[in-house]
């Protein structure tokens, strides 16, 4: 019999009403799974790892729950993981644990959009769809996924795009789909490679965000130099421009050994470097890594897990480029 263990982590999948407040995470793996219908040849086992809303995490508990994630997917005796977790920061967590994730077992995260106690609830349903994907073999060397509503999407890529509605994701990949019981392969995602931590993990890590606007203070990037940011991820317009300052503030900071990372704030497209006059072209000349293709988001997860291990700035790049 196939062996999918689920990991639990909180979120709206495992949150209830309180009283006079706002939902809030505390259901077990335990209470979760007995919310689910039963899956015919699967063993389900269950993990309790956290109870947490995902708003609410930082670099360290995100390490935490990837490497957990890697370690059960390492065991012989486990054919599938899943992971329930909260969808606000679901697509930072679900990548981290696709970059250190080199087993061909497959890791799938799902939620929900509506509570526990919710009349509609959606998490027992997303739940099931997602252990039947993780038991298929056809889902083994997939990489990390994220089954929701139906559809499987490759980790890579993968944001949320709307508050409310039953499929909140856009982007990414489309792995594959689920009907009933049955699993549907659309396509293979890219996946560049993978990566370890330190035995730190990213305890210690600092990756701050910056977002370029009309009028935007390229001080901000000094700021969070200043500050102790290891990394700056640079969110600009467009193919990754940003105004008037930032490829000097970008120049001064390669010259203090602190890496930035372009990315862009624009929901798809790669970062090239296309205008001149302080935009693209002048910050990528200034020192910035461009992320590719990869959200602000995502980038920020890469660069903290690079950080975390290759410091060093010409080492740095080089496997940020490698993996982005």
């Amino acid at each position: 019999m196939t062996r999918v263990h689920v990991l639990a982590t909180g979120g709206t999948i495992a949150s209830r009403s309180g009283e006079g407040s706002g939902a809030t995470a505390g259901d077990a793996a335990e209470a979760i799974l007995a919310g689910m219908d039963a899956t015919a040849d699967v063993e389900i086992t269950g993990e309790d790892v956290m109870t947490v809303g995902s708003y609410r995490l930082g670099l360290p508990e995100l390490a935490t729950i990837a490497r957990t994630a890697r370690e059960r997917a390492a065991d012989p005796g486990i054919d599938g993981v899943v992971v329930t977790h909260g969808t606000d920061t679901m697509e930072e967590t679900a990548f981290l644990a696709d970059l250190l994730n080199g087993t061909d077992t497959p890791v799938v995260f799902t939620g929900a959009q509506r509570a526990a106690d919710h009349p509609d609830t959606d998490g027992p349903r997303n739940l099931r769809q997602a252990v039947l994907a993780a038991a298929q073999p056809d889902a083994r060397g997939l990489g990390v996924l994220i089954a929701f509503d139906g559809a499987l999407l490759s980790a890579r890529g993968t944001r949320k795009g709307h508050t409310m509605a039953s499929q909140p994701f856009t982007g990414g990949t489309l792995v594959g789909t689920t009907h009933g019981d049955g699993f549907h392969l659309h396509a293979r995602p890219h996946r560049p490679g993978t990566l370890d931590l330190p035995d730190s993990g990213l305890d210690g890590t600092r990756v701050d965000l910056v977002t370029a606007h009309p009028g935007a203070d390229p001080a901000a990037l000094t700021w969070a130099a200043d500050r102790g940011a290891d990394v700056v991820v640079l969110a600009g317009t467009g193919l990754g421009n940003a105004g008037p300052g930032h490829a000097e503030a970008v120049a001064e900071l390669a010259d203090r050994g602190v890496p930035v990372v372009l990315a862009t704030r624009t929901l798809a497209g790669p970062v090239l470097g296309v205008y001149g006059d302080g935009g693209g072209a002048d910050i990528l000349a200034a020192g910035a890594v461009p992320a590719g293709e990869l959200t602000p988001f995502q980038a920020r997860i890469l660069a903290a897990t690079v950080a975390a291990s290759h410091p060093d700035p010409p080492e740095f790049r080089a496997q940020f480029e490698r993996l982005r």
